[in-house]
């Protein structure tokens, strides 16, 4: 009979793990729950291309992670676990959507009216995860093996933030308003109508303003600011729109291989100065240039305020929606400025003649 009673507890408590587990969260190394994280995977120039640096609201600053980005213990599976446990078998109650301006290879490519952006979010009625990223065809298509090879060359960077169920209906307005490629998705019939609007690929701003600027808190009370602009919006995201919010210069990282870049911006039309970084050194790991690093990111010198975006400094992305998620934490702020290692300095041709004031 005690035999009994002692089995019969051991698969209750294996239940209650297995829910656990299958809670919607970001995931650290170890698997267990953080309100929010920041990789930065380093370019294959500065190893195999499958390094990555970690940072949480625990670890005060960058941590060279033991894992790698495609490993099916690493912080990126880790968090995809509830994807990869409703390819098995469908999860009540939970829901999808993955958008990519590239998505995998096998699946049709987005047009240039679509965002040039990347990211995915998954929930179910209590908590969901919002993922903003640099990498093409990540993730792949209904498969566990969620990493592409063609992601090891180039730096990339990702943000993960936990967020509660009710803060998904201004996350699906801001995946409006920058008019996101959603290449799969799945979302139950009564969750909220902006996701589901998303999902359609038909849902975009129909009249001005061009731009939305929103508050998101996450599960733990950790306060975001979201930048996105439509592409009638016409300008940079970063000189043209967030900017006007820092209270101080902006330095940006974007791709370095870019057909018509636009230069560091110290014009009077804009509040401060905005500079393009073209080489960096995060966590002293070792320099790179911005031709190898496909990462998307702007901090202000002071490291008050830090963004991980989603476009280029370049002359056709003024014509394409995206956006960004920053963060005012001065740690994450000191560990992205500090890895600035050469910016362009302001004596390059201004902007483009048809660039108009706010």
């Amino acid at each position: 009979m005690a035999l009994r009673r002692i089995l019969s507890l051991l698969v209750c408590l294996g239940v209650l793990f297995e829910l656990s587990h299958s809670d919607v969260a970001c995931r650290n190394d170890q698997g267990k729950e953080v309100d929010w994280y920041i990789l930065y995977k380093l370019p294959k120039s500065s190893g195999d291309g499958l390094s990555y640096l970690y940072m949480d609201q625990s670890t005060r600053g960058w941590r060279f992670s033991r894992e790698k980005i495609n490993s099916s213990s690493g912080s990126v599976a880790n968090t995809l676990k509830p994807l990869f446990d409703f390819y098995k078998k469908k999860t009540e109650g939970f829901g999808y959507i993955l958008y990519n301006d590239q998505p995998p290879k096998s699946l049709k490519l987005a047009s240039a009216s679509f965002a040039h952006s990347k990211g995915f979010v998954m929930l179910n009625k209590t908590t969901g995860v919002w993922m903003s990223h640099s990498t093409p065809q990540f993730p792949s298509y209904r498969t566990e093996h969620f990493w592409p090879s063609s992601g090891n060359n180039n730096a990339q960077t990702f943000l993960c933030v936990t967020y509660p169920y009710s803060e998904f209906k201004n996350i699906g307005i801001h995946l409006k308003y920058m008019h996101v490629y959603p290449y799969d998705s799945d979302l139950p019939p009564y969750f909220t109508e902006e996701l589901k609007c998303v999902a359609q690929r038909s849902c975009y701003p129909k009249s001005k303003p061009w731009f939305k600027v929103l508050d998101l808190t996450s599960l733990k009370g950790r306060h975001f600011k979201s930048f996105a602009k439509y592409s009638r919006f016409k300008k940079d995201l970063y000189d043209g729109l967030i900017v006007n919010f820092t209270q101080q210069d902006l330095y940006v990282k974007s791709w370095g291989s870019m057909r018509q870049p636009l230069p560091s911006n110290c014009s009077k039309i804009i509040p401060h100065f905005v500079y393009n970084i073209k080489q960096v050194n995060p966590h002293r790991r070792g320099p790179f240039p911005d031709t190898v690093d496909h990462s998307k990111w702007c901090v202000t010198p002071s490291g008050s305020f830090t963004c991980v975006a989603d476009m280029n400094r370049e002359v056709s992305q003024m014509s394409r929606g995206g956006g960004a998620v920053c963060m005012d934490d001065p740690i994450v702020g000191a560990a992205f400025f500090t890895a600035v290692q050469n910016a362009q300095p302001c004596d390059f041709p201004r902007l483009p003649a048809d660039y108009e004031e706010l």
